[in-house]
């Protein structure tokens, strides 16, 4: 479950810099935003890892 909160921290930690690219047209919220979901994108693909491992022992 660990993983799982610091996967709904990254998403909210998001929030703030989504809201200024997408309402205020901010570009910079924007590189912020494309880092974050990389980021996002990492965290998923070693939680999937974690679990195939973890239902496979």
């Amino acid at each position: 479950m660990e993983r799982f909160n610091e996967l709904k921290e990254l998403v909210n930690s998001l929030e703030a810099d989504f809201e200024k690219f997408y309402d205020k047209e901010n570009n910079a919220a924007g590189t912020r935003v494309r880092k974050g979901m990389q980021d996002l994108k990492n965290l998923a693909q070693e939680i999937r890892v974690e679990v195939q491992d973890k239902k496979n022992a």
